[in-house]
């Protein structure tokens, strides 16, 4: 039966490979991995291996952890990063350990992260 010989070939797949025929899956029909596993048996499978696998983290949470020697290097970034006046940027360094924002794009943390890192500081992408 050819069903059959389907469902154990996608019970062979591995994890990353499940993900990438759920994707083909969907592009090919033009439809979610969720009406897939209704419509067509089976996928169902490999969209439960799928969905079991840890999604990538899209935003992050800047932590700085220390704003080292550079202080005033780091004030400014802090100022460059969050839109803040002087004052209040001052006011996150010396408050150290502490949040500089809050649901950054992976993108963006990642630059800030290098920036803050450039200018002396230590900090931590939570």
């Amino acid at each position: 039966m050819k069903t059959q010989e389907l469902v154990e070939e996608i019970a062979k797949l591995t994890l990353t490979e499940a993900a990438d025929l759920v994707k083909a899956l969907e592009e090919k029909f033009g439809v979610s991995a969720a009406a897939m596993s209704v419509a067509a048996a089976p996928a169902a499978g490999a969209a439960a291996a799928a969905a079991d696998a840890p999604a990538a983290k899209t935003d992050y949470e800047i932590f700085l952890k220390d704003a080292g020697a550079n202080k005033i290097n780091v004030i400014k970034v802090v100022k460059e990063i969050t839109g803040l006046g002087l004052g209040d940027a001052k006011a996150i360094v010396d408050g150290a350990p502490k949040t500089i924002k809050d649901k950054v794009p992976a993108e963006d943390a990642k630059k800030f992260e290098a920036q803050l890192k450039e200018a002396g500081a230590t900090v931590e992408l939570k």
